[in-house]
């Protein structure tokens, strides 16, 4: 069973790109090239063979490459391994060539009656039928090379090992052609090294040796029942891979939604939902790192309480979905107007958390201020608030030896007296 560039294209487009289609026009122009000279050296074609025989194998290889399956990422694979291994135990590496890469270049023209461009079908043929007699010329003549015998009657220690030396070699040459049309192609290799296609695939190799057995040594009745058999044989796995690889999408866009699903939890507990800003948990656990380093490192740290001025007035004037317009409006221009090193929580209802590490107390005050004016300035009317809204803070600054609660004791108590004192104010 061989892959998509010998049988069908792995994209799920039709259209080639120059890359590709130079790469086809050149494999092919140097397979013909090849081919010529096998031919020549050998003396012609079909020398030793009728061509009733060269006939059978090229519908047989058609056959073979027509029952196939999608990948659902790498295109076409098709059982094609079967004739192409049978017909150089049977022919030779020279007639075996030139019949499957007949073969290969024919299929691929089915493709216009299911709406494909002629010129993808056009690319497909160049380029299937380049790499497939390539690929039967070179490992036949090393299948030769090795004392292989043909045609091959029976099978012992050498044979075998030429054999299974033929096999390999066809699939590695198999795997190099398909990569370098994936790689110019642009197209993932996700799926490549399947486990489940390369069993299949050194299966079929193994069962092309059958056949060649059978062929060269026993009868007509034997090789027919043999191939009635095989075919048989072939729909079932075929039926079989197709769900198979509709059961591994199944699985795969669940994992995908479940990883999804995950990261949502993940940013559920950390993030407050209605704002998009961190939540007081992750808020408390990050304000505990920032004081052990600041403590531990001597640098600065201040934060900063924040309240919406008369929110509960919004709420009750408007509606609560107005209010939560509020809020997100708010939370939006304090994440803008931060820095990225400054972190932003929604502490509690309309009450905002915000530290400033390596932040002096002075620094702070003069982020809080730009902070309040942008908050003050921003038209609200949108939201149906046309008294506008303003926002009040109250900062503290960490001190040696102190605590996370003593620091945000601080910080609320200067929030308390922003609010006492009119609101719309920074106290620090």
């Amino acid at each position: 069973m061989d892959a998509a560039p010998t049988a069908d294209r792995p994209a799920s487009s039709d259209r080639w790109t120059p890359a590709e289609i130079a790469y086809a026009l050149v494999l092919f122009a140097g397979a013909a090239a090849v081919l010529a000279f096998a031919i020549g050296r050998a003396g012609g074609v079909l020398v030793e063979h009728d061509a009733s025989v060269a006939a059978f194998f090229l519908a047989y290889g058609l056959f073979t490459i027509s029952v196939g399956y999608r990948h659902p990422n790498l295109g076409y694979y098709s059982f094609d391994r079967i004739g192409q291994v049978a017909s150089i135990l049977v022919l030779g590496p020279v007639d075996a060539a030139w019949v499957n890469g007949l073969a290969s270049f024919l299929y691929p023209w089915h493709r216009v009656l299911r709406g494909s461009p002629l010129s993808s079908a056009l690319y497909a043929a160049v380029n299937n039928a380049g790499l497939m007699t390539l690929i039967i010329l070179a490992a036949g003549h090393l299948y030769a090379w090795i004392g292989g015998p043909l045609p091959l009657v029976d099978l012992d220690a050498g044979s075998a090992a030429a054999v299974v030396a033929l096999v390999l070699a066809m699939q590695l040459l198999n795997d190099a052609g398909m990569l370098a049309v994936l790689a110019l192609g642009g197209h993932s290799l996700k799926g490549f090294f399947n486990g489940f296609s390369y069993a299949l695939e050194l299966g079929a190799g193994a069962t092309g040796v059958l056949v060649a057995l059978v062929w060269n040594s026993m009868s007509t009745g034997a090789l027919v029942l043999l191939l009635a058999v095989l075919s048989l044989g072939m729909l079932a796995l075929r039926q079989f891979a197709a769900l198979r690889h509709k059961l591994e999408l199944v699985i795969e866009e669940r994992t995908r939604r479940l990883r999804e699903q995950a990261r949502e939890l993940e940013r559920l507990a950390t993030h407050d939902k209605l704002t998009g800003l961190f939540n007081r948990r992750y808020a408390d656990q990050y304000l505990a790192e920032q004081l052990e380093r600041a403590e531990r490192y001597q640098h600065d740290f201040a934060l900063a309480l924040a309240d919406i001025d008369f929110f509960k007035q919004i709420n009750d004037r408007h509606s609560h979905a107005t209010g939560d317009q509020v809020l997100r409006g708010v939370a939006a221009i304090l994440r803008e107007r931060c820095r990225r090193t400054d972190m932003i929580a929604r502490y509690g209802g309309e009450e905002f958390l915000i530290c400033f590490p390596h932040t002096t107390l002075l620094e702070a005050r003069t982020l809080c201020e730009d902070l309040r004016r942008a908050v003050e300035a921003s038209d609200w009317r949108g939201f149906g608030v046309a008294g506008g809204v303003t926002i009040s803070f109250g900062i503290a600054e960490h001190r040696p030896n102190g605590s996370v609660d003593a620091l945000l004791r601080r910080a609320d108590r200067q929030l308390y007296a922003a609010k006492n004192s009119g609101r719309n104010l920074v106290v620090a």
